[in-house]
């Protein structure tokens, strides 16, 4: 495995591939198309990834922030690299992304059935925040 590096635009296709390889659930004629990844990443998001030793990518996260907390979204890894440190690697490179931003709060939204998710962030240091109700309102329900 490569180290962790980040990804541009470019890298849509590969990305998406990725997230169907790995079950994660996308909006592909919504906030996940080609185009808002690009805007997305020229308003500061950022994407990294790690690859296999032959270049094919393998995990990814994304990296978001609104000046006081950051945020991790969209973390993936391809059901043939799970348990060998991929999704660590994905966290410490993101947390680092966001402690050079000068952001002190990283956290993460996991839906409560993602037990793996659970305990991958539980291991990583992070903990649950009592009495939070994840509130939403879309324009489209394709975003």
């Amino acid at each position: 495995m490569r180290s962790p590096s980040r990804l541009a635009a470019s890298d849509h296709a590969r990305i998406i591939a990725l997230w169907e390889q790995a079950g994660l659930e996308h909006k592909p004629a919504g906030r996940d198309t080609a185009k808002a990844f690009a805007d997305q990443l020229s308003q500061g998001m950022i994407a990294i990834g790690v690859e296999n030793s032959v270049g094919e990518l393998i995990g990814t996260v994304f990296a978001t922030h609104d000046a006081r907390k950051g945020w991790i979204n969209r973390l993936a890894v391809h059901p043939d690299y799970r348990r060998r440190g991929v999704a660590q690697q994905l966290i410490e490179a993101a947390e680092a992304a966001l402690h050079a931003e000068g952001l002190e709060i990283i956290a993460a939204l996991i839906e409560p059935e993602n037990g793996a998710s659970i305990a991958l962030f539980s291991a990583a240091g992070y903990s649950t925040y009592p009495g939070i109700v994840y509130m939403t309102k879309r324009e489209r329900p394709e975003i």
